[in-house]
């Protein structure tokens, strides 16, 4: 259950995006041209200039960005708010005050408040303090999107609190149990994404919290026990790699490739992981780096960068595989086949969902079963028969755009993306093995019989073969695991 102290603290959080509407004016709040001038009042309709992402500071203070990573500043008392700051400090940052019909004022630390002017541009000046009918520093505040991940949840906790919210979370959300369902169901590697952080473990980086290596050890051990391959996933990467909020993007911009330094700190992980765990008998792999986006990095970037750590894990482990993540948007598999990045156990991860694309949202539960058949099986063909790295279908989901979609649609759906992806020459896995989204629970799906694993599917299968994956949440967490 979500009370409304819990609303407010969901809807508030570091990249929330929000427009903001004068009750007098009728007019929106705009950032023209993404920043670099004046703000004004004077837009009907609210588009991408009109559209600002929080920063939080605390429960009650915020910086605003805008579109083109800009924020709002005032230099004081009378003066205009303009979208000229390249970075935040005191004068971008705003007390933030609403009530129960989303209706904002926002007031400078020096508790002035601001106002939108007659003249169609925001002041610090409205007099006294304002009440919450229409009056000039009124203003009506739309959520139009959110973010739900690690930096949410540590910074809108705070540490102590988030601390707790985490310990008791990794203490009871994957178990020693979850290894044991995994065995008797043939599932021999799961797939464990961490966070660059995870290398400071002890003393992280704020806003994150330490306890996540004595997860992923924890995780190793149990791997271990059962005879069962462990695959580290670097699903977070300094700066964000994609702007999802599973990267841990504050506010979805993406930074990655922008920074040597973040790029470095990403090896800097990546050494961390393989020096700690190359010799441990459960590790199958390192995977360096989850779902770069196509639009923000550039293959002349991301490829040296996976050479460097192909190198670094084989300086611990001349056998653990090493796994380069495709790119995400429009980018062609085959780039990385091209690139020559190592020379042994290499492996080229693919992403496969009939969802977050339009071609899929109209299509029938027969059309998808279709569409797996013809397009994935024969790129996997393809790729299987290529020369260079092995591939791994490393997340698919049995869930679709399909609403009325049936116990037996859901059965052959899933049959026939176990058949097309077993193909994969390193095998597949499933996000993720619990969610709060059943058909996203591998383990839910088993269990209902939503996803039939056949007898003797994984016969004759070499051990690299029929990976499923297994989210364990190591510093990776939704907030909703923890307030629904």
């Amino acid at each position: 259950m979500i009370y409304p102290m819990e609303i407010c603290f969901l809807a508030m959080q570091d990249g929330t995006q929000v427009q903001l509407k004068s009750v007098t004016l009728q007019k929106y709040i705009s950032a023209q041209n993404g920043g670099g001038m004046n703000v004004s009042v004077d837009r009907d309709n609210p588009l991408e200039w009109e559209t600002f992402k929080l920063w939080r500071v605390s429960e009650s203070v915020f910086q605003f960005r805008t579109s083109e990573g800009k924020f709002l500043t005032c230099s004081g008392d009378g003066d205009n708010v303009t979208a000229t700051a390249e970075s935040p400090s005191d004068s971008e940052t705003f007390y933030l005050e609403r009530n129960f019909n989303n209706r904002a004022h926002i007031k400078l630390k020096t508790g002035t408040y601001i106002q939108a002017s007659n003249d169609n541009v925001l002041t610090a000046d409205f007099p006294g303090t304002p009440g919450w009918d229409d009056n000039p520093a009124t203003f009506e505040m739309t959520f139009v999107g959110k973010l739900q991940g690690d930096y949410q949840l540590a910074n809108g906790y705070g540490h102590n609190k988030a601390k707790d919210v985490l310990k008791k979370h990794r203490n009871s959300f994957i178990t020693v149990d979850d290894f044991d369902f995994l065995y008797r169901h043939g599932v021999n590697t799961v797939r464990i994404p961490v966070g660059w952080w995870i290398a400071s473990d002890s003393n992280p980086p704020a806003p994150f919290i330490s306890g996540s290596l004595e997860a992923l050890d924890n995780a190793f051990s149990w791997a271990q026990a059962y005879n069962i391959k462990c695959i580290i996933d670097i699903h977070a990467a300094p700066g964000s790699q994609n702007g999802m909020e599973h990267s841990a993007s504050r506010d979805g911009t993406v930074n990655w490739q922008t920074s040597p330094e973040y790029i470095s700190q990403t090896l800097d992980a990546m050494e961390f992981l393989a020096s700690r765990y190359a010799l441990h008998p459960a590790l199958l792999g390192i995977e360096l780096l989850n779902e770069p986006s196509a639009a923000d990095v550039s293959l002349d970037i991301l490829v040296p960068f996976y050479k460097q750590g192909y190198q670094i894990v084989r300086k611990y482990s001349p056998t653990a595989y090493v796994i380069f993540c495709q790119r995400i948007g429009n980018a062609d598999p085959f780039e990385l086949y091209q690139a020559n990045i190592g020379s042994s156990n290499t492996v080229v991860d693919l992403h496969y969902y009939n969802l977050f694309d339009r071609y899929f949202d109209k299509l029938t539960s027969l059309e998808n079963v279709q569409f797996i058949y013809k397009n994935r099986q024969s790129q996997i063909r393809a790729l299987n028969s290529a020369n260079g790295p092995l591939v791994f279908v490393g997340e698919w989901v049995n869930e679709w755009n399909v609403t009325n979609g049936s116990l037996a649609d859901y059965q052959d759906f899933g049959r026939v993306q176990l058949d097309v992806y077993n193909a994969a020459s390193f095998g597949w896995s499933y996000w993720t093995l619990k969610c709060e989204k059943k058909h996203w629970d591998f383990e839910w799906s088993i269990r209902n019989n939503y996803l039939q694993l056949q007898p003797g599917m994984y016969a004759g299968i070499s051990q690299r073969k029929s990976i499923s994956r297994v989210i364990l949440l190591l510093g990776l967490a939704c907030i909703w695991t923890f307030l629904h």
